[in-house]
């Protein structure tokens, strides 16, 4: 039977998919890949989805692709794996993503037809790798993960709470009602995914759990998520070798904002907390209609902030050459919206204590997407 930590993290990355949907990132299933073998590169199985690497076939519980190819490079696919546990996220996890995504990359480009003769082009993406952690990351999957380009995503802000306690809740939930249950009808892992994603994205990929003990908290989930207030998760792309998570209060007036002004200059703060390391916030130049929120794991943030000496100086780096151009693309009714936020050196300041309240209310009956 799964233990508890994972069904969490199982069910915080449907809740991902869901948030990032209108990113640009699009759950893929085997009906995304209409090829015959031997070129398909996309299969189900017994346990869900798995995708053809150089060396070997992967799972690929969370594997989206995103609608905008960015120039001169190949349609961009991102594993999305959750961690919703108490440890720090540690080295072996960070490695394993780099290993799967290495030998994604590295897959040969042509096929044989029928061992000899002509070869067939096969169609190419690039995968990247992004992992979210309720928890944080230890210090050597940090490095690890900078030095190899992996996406690291702290979840721990408190604007991150409403969304972890709802998973947590339901994860509990459904976790309960299995134990008491005989082996033979306890649903898989594969079809309680199955059943939120139907929910949510609606994805129709195969059996989906029906037992009502099980089925009810994710059906509260679901209702949970869409009652929500316009606090939303979107990814942003500085020029650095990661990704942004951004968290916004009212995210519906980043949008609305920024559809009004796809290039705008903002203004950024970093505020230091008495728990947990510093958080970044990010608020238009003029006037505040909107703020967006984010942590970077701290090696990250140390080892950008160790380009020059002097904390101030280093600061002024970071946001000089890495948070300078900001870009985040918005998908609105299968139209792809790009927004750049850009910044001058004079509007950053450093403040401390806790940036502001938490935005908890997960009430009302505004659905943002």
């Amino acid at each position: 039977m799964v233990r508890l930590q994972t069904l969490r993290g199982y069910l915080l990355e449907e809740v991902l998919a869901w948030l990032l949907r209108s990113s640009g990132y699009r759950l893929l299933t085997e009906k995304d890949d209409p090829a015959r073998p031997p070129w398909k590169v996309l299969e189900k199985r017994t346990h869900g989805l798995v995708v053809r690497g150089r060396g070997a076939w992967h799972q690929a519980d969370s594997l989206g692709e995103f609608q905008y190819v960015p120039p001169f490079s190949l349609p961009i696919r991102l594993f999305a794996e959750a961690k919703f546990i108490r440890p720090k996220v540690g080295l072996p996890t960070v490695r394993n993503g780099h290993g799967v995504v290495h030998d994604l990359n590295e897959n040969v480009v042509t096929t044989l037809v029928n061992g000899s003769g002509p070869h067939r082009p096969r169609v190419r993406y690039h995968y990247s790798y992004a992992i979210f952690s309720a928890s944080g990351f230890t210090q050597d999957a940090q490095e690890f993960a900078l030095a190899h380009q992996i996406s690291l995503i702290d979840l721990s802000l408190p604007d991150f709470q409403p969304l972890l306690n709802l998973v947590s809740t339901a994860a509990k939930s459904v976790y309960d009602a299995m134990v008491p249950m005989p082996p033979s009808q306890r649903p898989t892992v594969y079809e309680i995914r199955n059943y939120l994603r139907q929910h949510l994205l609606n994805l129709w990929d195969g059996p989906a759990a029906d037992a009502s003990s099980v089925t009810d908290p994710l059906d509260t989930l679901a209702a949970g998520l869409r009652r929500r207030s316009s606090l939303g998760l979107v990814l942003a792309f500085p020029a650095a070798p990661f990704v942004l998570g951004l968290v916004s209060d009212d995210l519906r007036a980043f949008v609305r904002h920024s559809l009004e002004q796809p290039t705008h200059a903002v203004r950024v703060r970093r505020s230091h907390r008495s728990v947990g390391h510093p958080v970044w916030l990010i608020e238009p130049r003029e006037g505040h209609a909107y703020r967006l929120t984010f942590s970077l794991p701290e090696q990250v943030e140390a080892w950008i902030l160790d380009q020059e000496e002097g904390t101030r100086s280093r600061t002024h780096w970071m946001k000089r050459n890495l948070l300078s151009a900001i870009t985040m693309y918005w998908v609105d009714e299968n139209h792809t919206h790009t927004f750049q936020l850009q910044y001058s050196p004079e509007e950053f300041r450093e403040v401390s204590g806790r940036p502001g309240p938490s935005f908890s209310d997960f009430g009302g009956t505004t659905d943002l997407f």
